[in-house]
């Protein structure tokens, strides 16, 4: 029989009992629109966790200082802190890979103005920050590297501490004190939100590095340096620059341990990632129970409509069709049942996903893929349970089934 002709008789079946047939793909229906829903909150997610990677910074590579051990005994990550300004300045030189560096000193103060007061984390900077970690400013100016080399007293402001200590106002050309050290603000810096990890981005004060180190810091060595590369397929390559160049710097033999960590930000959303993966492969395994259910559903339908039409499949045989003619017949009416289904869960779910994002504010991604997934796997449920069904109707003795009432 020729496959269009199939269908139309699926198509005829499901139409004589429309509420039955209805009530049969309900499972369908609910399991594929679950999927839909669930995967469409995991990968959106995983995107929204790849924003606020990429919200770092542009190709971002970060050294730290390395772990001391004395004793048998380890001091912890940052224990050993070798790093230093001269080591900035190496990188800057002599990195082919790297499109910028900057050195990283952070000092904890409170800020000061007017009657108003702010406790918060100093980063004593090079102007290629803004280029690094893709920080461009909300009003006023990055300060300039006149003002970096001259040691001047100058600072931009995150949007959480312009929001409490200038909340009616705008802090450009105002004065406050860090350390009851006078600093003129220049620029506030555009909101960033929260990292991966759930800390305030917009909670921090930028000044120029030299001027950080002298006037508030006053440590030789400082918390961390970061680079980035020209692209993204050179953040390996370049790490390995980065660790061959800073070995140099150090002066370490060939069988002496890093004092020293190269990281990327690749690896600082790995864990964040791995996590929303599970848990999407998980929230899909929950919602595809549904379409089991869906599909014993059906398998129970074409069991009974196998019984009810069990002298049509007689006399069908005796006119001349052929076991393979009545199992396809069964089999892709159980397929069409199931895809039909497949199709209305697979609108309604996309339906969901739209108003659970506008009700929620959570980000959501349908995709493409992840529809097909869904119709193919309700389409494998049909035949899946339509075969038992569809076999036993071909295996049905031609006279019993003449004589069957």
């Amino acid at each position: 029989m020729k496959p269009t002709h199939l269908v139309g008789l699926a198509l005829h079946s499901i139409r004589r009992n429309v509420g039955r047939s209805i009530l049969t793909m309900l499972g369908v229906v609910i399991g594929v629109a679950s999927v839909v829903v669930m995967v469409a909150i995991g990968m959106g997610a995983q995107a929204e966790i790849q924003a606020r990677i990429d919200n770092l910074g542009t190709n971002m590579i970060i050294v730290t200082p390395g772990t001391s051990s004395r004793g048998g005994v380890s001091g912890g990550a940052g224990s050993m802190n070798r790093l230093t300004v001269d080591d900035a300045e190496l990188l800057r030189r002599e990195g082919q890979l790297l499109s910028a560096v900057t050195p990283v000193i952070f000092t904890r103060t409170r800020i000061l103005q007017g009657g108003m007061n702010w406790f918060t984390t100093i980063y004593g900077v090079d102007t290629t920050y803004e280029q690094i970690r893709t920080w461009p400013v909300d009003s006023g100016r990055w300060f300039t590297a006149e003002e970096l080399r001259s040691n001047r007293k100058v600072c931009l402001l995150g949007a959480t501490v312009a929001g409490n200590l200038f909340p009616e106002g705008d802090p450009v050309g105002q004065s406050v004190r860090l350390r009851d050290v006078p600093f003129t603000v220049v620029g506030v810096l555009k909101a960033k939100g929260q990292t991966p990890e759930g800390s305030d981005q917009d909670d921090v004060i930028l000044a120029p590095y030299t001027t950080v180190q002298t006037r508030l810091s006053g440590r030789q060595f400082i918390a961390q340096i970061l680079a980035s590369t020209w692209g993204k397929d050179d953040v390996p390559a370049a790490m390995e620059e980065v660790k061959v160049l800073m070995r140099e710097s150090h002066d370490l033999s060939r069988g002496e341990d890093d004092d020293f960590e190269v990281k990327d930000q690749s690896q600082l959303g790995e864990a964040a990632r791995g996590t929303t993966q599970v848990m999407t492969m998980l929230l899909s395994a929950i919602a595809s129970v549904s379409l089991v259910v869906g599909g014993i559903g059906i398998m129970n339908i074409m069991l009974v409509s196998v019984t009810e039409r069990t002298r049509e499949i007689g006399i069908r045989r005796a006119l001349g069709a052929r076991r393979g003619d009545v199992l396809a017949q069964f089999l892709v009416e159980s397929v069409v049942l199931s895809g039909l289904g497949g199709l209305v869960g697979a609108v309604l779910g996309v339906v969901i996903t739209a108003v659970v994002g506008q009700v929620t504010g959570w980000a959501t991604a349908v995709t493409t893929s992840s529809l097909a997934l869904a119709l193919a796997f309700s389409g494998g449920v049909g035949v899946f349970f339509g075969w038992y069904p569809a076999r036993r109707a071909a295996a049905l003795d031609v006279i019993d089934a003449l004589r069957y009432q």
